[in-house]
């Protein structure tokens, strides 16, 4: 497998990673993305403008804390890529952008999102890990998704 494809697999696997489903563990960012992330690098930028508070995480544990409680609040979220992913590697960076759907079911309302995600991965001794993330959200009309995830 060449280094487009580890990554293209690596940010694929991001995606799922955001999936819950009723009766799943407490939503950990560490244990489910521990893999991906860079936890250890000071030079780390997080940023989803799904985040009501627009906040930019400048370590990974900082944008699992903006991330835990909403996903544990969540009755399901399943997701979808619709598009990509794209992968450019060099020697020790690369980067990959994709665009998933995905549907969150909450106690107070189901949402349809579109996002476009775009991460920067460094090459570490320990494989490829997430050290930069821009992801841009679009809500869509209620409904748009039904049909498109298997929930049983």
């Amino acid at each position: 497998m060449n280094e487009e494809q580890v990554i293209a697999e690596r940010h694929e696997r991001w995606v799922s990673g955001w999936d819950r489903r009723d009766g799943d563990a407490p939503f950990d960012f560490e244990r489910v993305f521990g893999e991906l992330y860079d936890f250890g690098s000071p030079d780390v930028r997080l940023y989803d403008d799904f985040d009501p508070e627009h906040r930019v995480a400048t370590s990974a544990a900082g944008y699992g804390s903006i991330w835990e409680p909403a996903f544990r609040g969540m009755l399901s979220a399943h997701h979808a890529v619709d598009d990509g992913p794209h992968v450019i590697a060099g020697a020790g960076l690369a980067a990959s952008t994709l665009r998933f759907v995905a549907r969150i079911v909450t106690p107070d309302a189901v949402t349809d999102i579109r996002t476009t995600s775009s991460l920067v991965w460094r090459r570490t001794p320990d494989g490829w890990r997430i050290v930069r993330e821009h992801n841009s959200t679009e809500v869509l009309p209620a409904g748009e998704l039904d049909g498109r995830f298997v929930t049983a």
